[in-house]
């Protein structure tokens, strides 16, 4: 079902498993990129609006930048910080390009639950972000649709 709220395309998946519903709610799509300054240039040149900041994230091992385009998905370039990162992998393969998608969630815990039981396979257990002001994001793999990110509602 796709909604305007606020003139910000949101996508709003119920997912029902054994009489338990998970409330997905669209957030962003997730860029892996190895030179985030550049990628925030080109994204800039196609008219997206950044805000000038870039977060480090020590736990995730990853540099992180939002853009955005009126009535367009949030942008979420992700680079690796270190050569340890997991994003490395992923650029290896894909070079740059899309990667994941991100959808927000009441209960992170029970949503994992949730998409184990349905073949999901856990790549991150729920870990705070600091892009995210520290809200949690867990990563999960399905080898029909790829990577998903869920990411902790701001109420929790």
């Amino acid at each position: 079902m796709f909604l305007k709220i606020k003139n910000v395309l949101v996508i709003q998946l119920e997912y029902s498993l054994k009489n338990k519903k998970m409330n997905l709610k669209f957030h962003h799509i997730g860029i892996a990129t190895s030179n985030i300054n550049k990628a925030v240039k080109v994204y800039q040149s196609m008219g997206y609006d950044f805000n000038n900041k870039i977060y480090e994230d020590n736990k995730q091992d990853v540099r992180i930048a939002f853009l955005k385009l009126k009535n367009h998905p949030l942008i979420e370039l992700v680079a690796p910080l270190s050569i340890k990162s997991h994003l490395n992998n992923i650029i290896k393969k894909i070079s740059a390009g899309s990667y994941h998608t991100c959808y927000e969630v009441n209960d992170i815990e029970q949503s994992v639950k949730l998409l184990r039981k349905k073949n999901f396979i856990i790549i991150r257990k729920p870990v705070e972000a600091i892009a995210f002001d520290n809200r949690k994001v867990s990563f999960l793999f399905n080898k029909d649709i790829g990577i998903v990110e869920l990411l902790e509602s701001k109420n929790q």
